[in-house]
């Protein structure tokens, strides 16, 4: 059965004015804003956790190269272990991926609480003006609960075709994609369904989704400079795309732990974690058995079953947030891994072990300690100085035309840095690197590359970029740039043959993947022997 769109918009009994805003925040759920704070610290024995535990998983996933960039574990409210791995520190914010899917259900249980939506409420009803000409029943009866539990009816994640709406309208994509089940009872992770449920907050809030949780989650949890990437036309992508800090992540969890209370106040109806964080629909990843298989255990309203009776908010290359309510436990991590469910193994086998009912026996936490403050990334390999400095320092190279509109590459060494200029048709960009060591500085190339979806950061101009380069042999400087609010890097790679210049590109992603970066390899020639023709 199909429904003209005529016809499906006065069974709704939408005009063309379409939906009203809702009014303003309830006094139920304001609270006063607060400056950001931290969660309190304590000893892991105190809070029955074992410190060799947490030393065992720390050493296991160095072991495992899983590639981590944070870990903070917090029992009984307290943080019992805290680690950045340099040059990732505490006070950046990280890249979600998809552990941003766990805040926008949260911004529609708290819309849902002020009665501006319910979860049966239609997906089309807030969208009359973006609807297809002709609307199939699938797409007719798909509910704001079935883009929550990603029971959307659709065969498969809809986010490609949405980037690549020529009209660049994401929700007249999304409502145009076919519906081929019916909705509700097909599960497909698909992070425009993501999208959509930002879209609708925008929607019934008349406020972009960063904004309208600034007071109600991020002020009253003490979260400072968020920020989310958006589509085209400004919308939070939902799905991906939120930044925050490593602790920022633990407080979400200890808020979901805690209920929905934060200090004395309801941010969030206890019946909508509950909701939320149960098994709503069976999910589907991963290659193991269900026993074996954290992807099986089933999924609520953009979160995940965990094994272990835990459930997760998760992202791309091991974002996370781990929630275990029988220990009193969250456990928020960062990373760029393959292996995610390589992560969430270790946890399972030496971080819940550790956890016992109440205090244990202090044992000296001087090994942990030791561990977690001297946690770092490896930098590149090799000799901070080379024969050939003396011949390329501060030369300027010109590069044979090439994709990325590359024209002049130079690199200087002094004070124990390198500097790295290029020129492109957008002016000139630097980057400089430690020797042996990460320097930290801004940068304005554009980190969109890097990522596994390409969207931006409202009005970003500058990321901040940690740089550490070494001669790999006399003739080869190789560089690796950290943009540390991400989680990628990328390897520059300058080979010098006597005035000939040969640069190379390899994200991060290429490294996990084993696979060739897309960027060409530039070829440059030294600019003084181009001008004497040489």
């Amino acid at each position: 059965m199909t429904l003209t769109r005529r016809f499906f918009l006065h069974q709704l009994g939408l005009g063309a004015a379409g939906l009203a805003v809702a009014g303003s925040l309830p006094a139920s759920l304001q609270a006063t804003p607060l400056r950001s704070f931290h969660l309190p610290r304590s000893l892991p024995e105190a809070q029955g956790v074992s410190s060799s535990g947490l030393l065992d998983f720390v050493n296991a996933v160095e072991a495992g190269k899983l590639n981590l960039h944070s870990l903070m574990v917090v029992r009984h409210g307290k943080v019992v272990a805290e680690g950045w791995w340099a040059p990732y520190a505490p006070e950046l914010k990280h890249t979600l991926y998809s552990l941003s899917k766990s805040f926008t259900s949260s911004a529609v249980g708290m819309a849902v609480a002020e009665k501006r939506l319910t979860v049966n409420d239609k997906v089309v009803s807030f969208f009359p003006q973006d609807v297809p000409a002709t609307v199939s029943a699938n797409l007719a009866a798909m509910r704001v609960k079935d883009l929550l539990m990603m029971a959307t009816g659709h065969d498969k994640d809809s986010t490609g075709s949405l980037r690549a709406d020529p009209e660049k309208n994401w929700v007249k994509a999304f409502l145009a994609q076919p519906v081929e089940h019916e909705p509700g009872t097909f599960f497909v992770y698909n992070s425009g369904a993501t999208y959509m449920l930002s879209a609708i907050v925008q929607k019934v809030t008349g406020q972009p989704l960063l904004d309208y949780l600034k007071p109600r989650l991020f002020e009253p949890l003490g979260i400072e400079g968020a920020d989310w990437e958006t589509d085209p036309k400004g919308i939070a992508t939902g799905g991906w795309g939120l930044r925050v800090r490593t602790e920022d992540i633990a407080k979400f969890g200890q808020l979901y732990l805690q209920k929905g209370v934060w200090n004395g106040k309801r941010l969030l109806p206890e019946a909508w974690i509950e909701d939320a964080t149960k098994f709503e629909i069976q999910s589907k990843g991963g290659s193991r058995t269900k026993e074996e298989n954290d992807w099986l255990q089933g999924y609520g309203y953009q979160f995940w079953r965990c094994r272990n009776d835990a459930f997760r908010g998760d992202g791309a290359y091991g974002q996370y947030c781990i929630v275990m309510p029988k220990e009193d436990t969250v456990i928020a991590i960062t990373s760029e891994t393959s292996d995610m469910q390589g992560i969430l193994d270790q946890v399972w086998k030496h971080i819940l072990p550790g956890i016992q009912p109440t205090a244990i026996t202090a044992k000296s936490t001087v090994p942990l300690k030791q561990k977690l403050a001297s946690l770092a990334l490896p930098l590149p390999t090799g000799q901070a100085a080379s024969p050939t400095v003396a011949r390329v320092s501060g030369k300027s190279y010109q590069i044979a035309d090439n994709a990325l509109n590359i024209k002049r590459v130079s690199l200087a060494f002094q004070n124990g840095s390198g500097v790295c200029t290029l020129h492109d048709d957008q002016g000139e960009h630097r980057v400089v690197c430690g020797l042996g060591s990460w320097k930290e500085g801004e940068s304005d190339l554009s980190t969109v590359p890097l990522k596994l979806v390409p969207t931006s950061v409202p009005k970003e101009t500058k990321t901040k970029v940690a740089a550490s380069g070494a001669w790999s042999d006399e003739n080869t400087f190789t560089m690796t740039w950290r943009f540390i609010e991400t989680a990628h890097y990328e390897n520059v790679t300058c080979r010098f043959d006597g005035d000939n210049l040969r640069l190379e590109f390899q994200k991060s992603l290429a490294v996990l993947s084993n696979s060739k970066d897309p960027r060409p390899v530039l070829e440059g020639k030294l600019l003084a022997a181009v001008s004497q023709g040489k």
